[in-house]
């Protein structure tokens, strides 16, 4: 790993004339290659045998092992086959661990133009160094962190890496100011949009700002699923609850006297009655459907826990910029001098829109706006034409912003500049603050300006108010202005005017003087429209959301309002309120957001410490994001979320899901979804401990009554895996009731069986286990043979499973009051276990096998 404090120390002036070969070969060797790390993968073998970490197969381990060891292959080869199953169900899932930093290591720059012995030249980016200059131009994606010398017209997109949705000017900044570093440093990874510019090279490889991001990627995830979570609870506790009933069984046996043989069978037996052996398919089935049904409403889920981990999130921590906006530029409003407002849809079809005016002046306020978006298409370098029935963009996102308000308004740039041949042009510079064009007229040359708010206020003189032009009133404009910033939108000023033919020969900045205000312009990233309703659903739902975005808190706050996320003033906080508030300690921390709502100007760090402070406050976390910033918080998080559409490859290979659509109300889909899909588990769980409990009762009456082996074990196995697995699957594949979203969350606490469950479990568990075991001592009592006994005993068991399978298709409603034709496949699944064993008992072949078999283990016999 490269030295970090080696690395920012390059000096804060340095030279301009680039490094020497020999120089940059030495920091080569010093510091190491511009790259980021790349780690190394699990071996397949190791993530297979970490699939065996779990009670419930240690048990199994120990009764193949016993059954082998007493001579029962077939019953220890049955159970291992089992384990091999579900240990392959596994296996799968845990290739990903490195696909983040692989993604990331696609944004670096495969070369980069650097000053080396005092020539410009084209080097690999792996091979920059501290202290190197590097040439950049529009289009560049930045190679590594560096320090500007020189910059003209300089803008650079970061919003993959702090979440800032507009592109950030940049330049070189008096020494000392307070925004220095902000304005004038350029990160890796990020691009520059447009301009010109030379930069010192200060940090590579994982000394960067990526870099950074890469390392926190690489760490584990300390926080686990709560399906993985829960049913690591149940399973420990199903462990104990066997070694408990095996000892008592033991103990008893030994008591009275029972021969080891028969005692290590019945133990085995035990063991395998009581553990669900079908559980882990089951689980897996029903995890996939929901899976199948989740991408059907435009959720990608990449792993599989994930499921049901957004169905039990309690808070949700999206991103703003791409998720809960368009990530597009909007004109949304146009405010006239005389305080008319004009809103735009900032949603339209550019072929259908139009500006919509109402009152009486309708039309000449139709004809005012457009007069103010003339100006802003002419002093315009942008480009928007049709290409094949789409829209096609090119330049600064303002600009094509502005083309599309034009549009709207039934303006196009081409027609305006054929009407209007361009005489002149002043482009944007951040030192001036606006952007003008000279344009020919009959006798006149026209000038159009926009830019910002206060530079063309004082450079006009005058003002359209109703049609007319009167004297301009700065304070009012500015007021007007102010009212507009406070609700996030960005605000540009248009201006007109006209000057003599006879200076079209040297047109200039000197010529912008006396002009008309023609009005501002709120450009914002507008909210998404099926924003505000999906909100409510989380709302109704019980699930909180909040807004984490790298942007300004007053534009974070606006979109809030316009999404429909609740908060107040006290509730928006700043990265640099999460830093203090880090310093002082989780406890502190954690004070904060358990009120917080907004979270602006928030780097990527800050958002993983977020994550984990509402994760230590007891919340089950789903995190959204689309950029390289959301990629540590998005693996931090309980379930994270990627956008589709926009999202990078970083932060989709970071994330459990993937909304394809890039629609937040497609989460909440996916949140009922989860739900749905947790339910249907717990119904299988029901199933599965309700049958075993009562073939555990069956075997504890068993023993003091003095009765032989109630069921054998590979007769267990039957039960658990063929009878009972059929519906478990038809349970597991179960249509949701659709009321997921009428309630809150469960809470993170409850455990896989509640009071609810245990209460069912005890009343299934009395009534099979006492009705087998009173049938198997009446048969034995009158004469039955005992593997007839056994038989019957097992066509009891199936019978009440089928029972039992209808009564858990709903977790609240009884037998009497479920529908049982709503899912069908649960119907047939019922028929299909009740046919096949009954087929088993009645084949000639298989029954005269059994008998044999059963014959063999009880006598002793070496063959049939």
């Amino acid at each position: 790993m490269m030295n970090l404090t080696a690395q920012t120390s390059a000096p804060t002036t340095p030279a301009v004339i680039g490094l020497t070969s020999i120089e940059a070969e030495e920091r080569l060797a010093e510091l190491g290659p511009n790259t980021l790390p790349e780690p190394e993968p699990p071996s397949p073998l190791r993530v297979f045998l970490i699939q065996f970490r779990n009670p419930i197969i240690y048990i199994l381990l120990l009764a193949s092992a016993l059954s082998f060891a007493t001579g029962r292959i077939e019953d220890g080869l049955f159970i291992l086959v089992v384990l091999l199953i579900n240990a392959s169900i596994g296996t799968y899932q845990e290739y990903s661990a490195d696909r983040a930093a692989a993604a990331l290591r696609k944004l670096e720059q495969p070369s980069a133009r650097v000053i080396r012995d005092g020539v410009a030249c084209r080097i690999e980016a792996k091979r920059l160094v501290v202290g190197d200059l590097v040439l950049l131009e529009s289009g560049d994606r930045i190679p590594a962190d560096l320090m500007l010398v020189d910059a003209s017209d300089l803008r650079c997109d970061e919003s993959l890496l702090t979440g800032e949705s507009m592109p950030v000017p940049k330049g070189r900044t008096v020494e000392g100011s307070s925004d220095e570093t902000a304005s004038s440093m350029l990160l890796a990874g990020s691009l520059v949009t447009r301009g010109r510019a030379k930069g010192v090279v200060t940090a590579t490889g994982t000394a960067t700002m990526l870099g950074g991001i890469a390392a926190e990627l690489g760490r584990a995830n300390s926080s686990q699923p709560p399906l993985v979570a829960r049913l690591a609870k149940f399973t420990n506790a199903l462990a104990v609850f066997v070694g408990l009933a095996a000892l008592v069984l033991v103990v008893a046996g030994f008591l009275r006297g029972l021969p080891l043989h028969d005692l290590v069978m019945m133990s085995v037996g035990l063991a395998v009655s009581a553990v669900p052996e079908g559980l882990p398919i089951a689980i897996s089935v029903a995890l996939a459907v929901s899976m199948r049904r989740m991408a059907a409403r435009n959720v990608i889920v990449r792993s599989m826990p994930a499921v049901e981990a957004l169905g039990s999130t309690t808070i949700i921590a999206t991103d703003k910029t791409g998720t809960l906006t368009s990530n597009v530029q909007t004109v949304t409003e146009i405010r006239l001098p005389d305080g008319t407002d004009i809103a735009l849809d900032a949603h339209a079809d550019l072929d259908k829109c139009e500006i919509r005016a109402s009152g009486l002046d309708s039309d000449l306020v139709r004809e005012r706006a457009r007069r103010l978006l003339r100006a802003a298409l002419l002093a315009n370098e942008g480009t928007l034409a049709r290409r094949d029935d789409l829209w096609v963009a090119a330049g600064d996102t303002v600009d094509v912003a502005l083309l599309a308000a034009g549009r709207k308004a039934g303006l196009g740039q081409e027609e305006l500049n054929d009407r209007y041949p361009l005489a002149a042009r002043i482009a944007y510079e951040p030192e001036h603050k606006y952007a003008a064009s000279f344009h020919h007229g009959s006798d006149r040359i026209h000038v159009f300006v926009k830019g910002a708010s206060e530079v063309l206020i004082e450079m006009s003189d005058r003002m359209d108010s109703a049609g007319n032009v009167v004297e301009i009133d700065r304070a009012s404009l500015l007021a007007q202005k102010e009212e507009m910033a406070a609700r996030g939108l960005r605000v540009l000023a248009f201006a007109e005017g006209e000057i003599g033919a006879s200076l079209a020969g040297s047109l200039g900045h000197g010529h912008l003087v006396d002009l008309v205000f023609l009005g501002l312009a709120g450009l914002q990233d507008p909210v998404r429209p099926e924003v505000p309703n999906a909100m409510k659903d989380c709302h109704a739902a019980g699930v909180e959301v909040v807004m984490v975005t790298g942007d300004d808190p007053r534009t974070a706050a606006a979109i809030a309002r316009d999404a429909g996320l609740g908060f107040h003033a006290g509730q928006v906080v700043s990265g640099h309120d999460i830093d203090e508030a880090a310093r002082a300690g989780d406890q502190r921390l954690d004070e904060i957001t358990r009120e917080a709502r907004i979270y602006a100007r928030v780097q990527p760090a800050q958002k993983s410490a977020i994550v984990a402070s509402l994760i230590r406050n007891g919340h089950i976390v789903a995190v959204t994001g689309d950029g390289v910033n959301d990629g540590p918080a998005l693996k931090k998080a309980h379930v994270g979320v990627a956008m589709g559409l926009r999202g990078t490859e970083v932060a989709k290979e970071s994330a459990d899901l993937v909304v394809t659509d890039d629609n937040f109300a497609s989460i909440v889909a996916g949140i009922a979804e989860g739900r749905a899909a947790y339910r249907n588990i717990r119904k299988v769980v029901l199933m599965s401990v309700a049958t075993g409990a009562a073939e555990v009762l069956l075997f504890m009456l068993a023993l003091p009554f003095g009765l032989p082996m109630p069921l054998l074990p590979v007769q267990l196995l039957w039960l658990n895996l063929v009878t009972n697995g059929i519906q478990d699957v038809a349970l597991a594949g179960g249509r949701p009731e659709g009321d997921e979203l009428a309630g809150p969350p469960r809470s993170p606490l409850e455990p896989v069986l509640d009071r609810t469950m245990i209460r069912r479990v005890v009343q299934s568990t009395v009534v099979i286990g006492g009705a087998a075991f009173l049938a198997f001592q009446w048969m034995i009592a009158h004469g039955y043979g005992v593997p007839e006994a056994r038989n019957i005993t097992l066509l009891i068991f199936v019978m009440f499973e089928n029972v039992q399978t209808l009564a858990c298709s709903s977790e609240r409603r009884s037998i009497l009051s479920v529908d049982i034709l709503r899912n069908r496949f649960l119907l047939l699944s019922v028929l299909a276990a009740q046919t096949i064993h009954i087929s088993a008992m009645t084949c000639r072949g298989l029954a005269e096998r059994s008998a044999c078999r059963q014959s063999r283990l009880l006598n002793g016999a070496s063959a049939c």
